[in-house]
């Protein structure tokens, strides 16, 4: 029997061995994907965007001679001696009691009925205080009644603020003469960009927010008085000017803004950030100096930005010999282009 079944089904189970399997075909890796180069922003030196800023500043055409020429070299002659003559009395005052109310604001426990004191002392600070706080940005729902009141409601950094755009927008926009108005007006919008600038580097450096406040506010006060100087020596301000000349009379600003600061005997600190700044040659060495030159680069670059004499995403955090991160002083830039930008749309 059992032999009939091995006959029929062939003599017991056989291994079946297994089919061999195909050879896997390699397939080609995937081709890396194309690598998106990083957008290249479009980089100046400092000294074009001061060249730049001066013409701006004076509404002067650009120039491509270097200079000084011959005729320069005389205006800066007379330029240099009708400064040393210039009488900083000339300047608008500084109230008398700012500085007293200046070492008031630094101290944290100032109460409000103190500041109100030192302010009431000064007719035309109460009336800036009392318009601010009038505003719609300060509207309470109860109305101000009082100095005292106002002063509470602007708090400490908005009064510092007040008080330096009271006392120092009028000098930079003091400024006579057919160049005056206009220069006046394009200091004071630097003055603003340039004093947001140095608070806010200044706060990462280490400096009094307020103190870095005020250097920025002031440091092209200079520019006002040899604005005013020109005008007297230059009869027609559309012959081209050159950069070396348009250099020299940038540093005699420099000087007289440093004149202007010792003679309202502002913060020693201030002062000595100024001073630290006023030879271009050497970097500045001071906490505050360092914040301010930074500072004042990045407000001169939002200005012509803002009115489209340079490009509004200039690389500005590649400067030789800068002290500052790269990443800080591109999020100082944002900082200014947000902030002024914005400002600039909705007013």
């Amino acid at each position: 029997m059992a032999s009939m079944w091995q006959r029929i089904f062939g003599g017991g189970r056989k291994t079946v061995a297994p089919r061999a399997q195909p050879r896997a075909t390699a397939m080609p890796a995937p081709a890396p994907a194309p690598r998106i180069a990083a957008a290249v922003r479009p980089t100046m030196p400092r000294t074009q965007i001061e060249d730049r800023f001066q013409r701006f500043v004076l509404d002067l055409p650009d120039a491509d001679i270097d200079g000084p020429t011959t005729s320069e070299q005389a205006t800066l002659k007379r330029l240099e001696l009708l400064s040393t003559r210039f009488d900083m009395r000339s300047l608008p005052r500084l109230p008398s009691v700012l500085p007293q109310l200046l070492r008031t604001l630094k101290s944290e426990d100032a109460a409000g009925g103190q500041l109100a004191k030192l302010v009431g002392r000064d007719p035309l600070m109460v009336g800036e205080v009392m318009r601010v706080t009038s505003s719609v940005y300060y509207r309470s729902a109860q109305p101000i009644t009082s100095l005292q009141q106002a002063v509470v409601l602007l708090g400490q950094d908005g009064l510092r603020q007040v008080l330096t755009q009271h006392v120092m927008k009028p000098i930079l926009q003091a400024n006579a003469g057919a160049l005056g108005h206009a220069a006046g007006v394009r200091l004071w919008d630097h003055a603003e960009r340039c004093a947001h600038a140095c608070a806010w580097l200044g706060k990462n450096s280490g400096c009094d927010s307020f103190e870095a406040y005020l250097a920025g506010i002031i440091c092209r006060t200079g520019t006002g008085a040899v604005v005013r100087l020109l005008d007297q020596l230059i009869a027609d301000v559309s012959v081209p000017l050159s950069p070396g000349f348009l250099d020299s009379c940038a540093r005699l600003a420099g000087r007289l803004s440093l004149q202007a600061a010792q003679h309202w005997e502002l913060p020693a600190r201030v002062i000595e950030a100024m001073a630290d700044g006023q030879d271009p040659a050497s970097p500045p060495t001071t906490a505050l100096g360092k914040a301010l030159s930074a500072a004042d680069l990045l407000a001169m670059a939002q200005l012509l930005a803002e009115h489209d004499r340079v490009a509004a995403d200039l690389d500005l955090s590649q400067g030789d010999g800068d002290p500052f991160a790269p990443a800080l002083l591109t999020r100082c830039q944002q900082d200014l282009r947000r902030h002024f930008t914005q400002a600039k749309t909705t007013g």
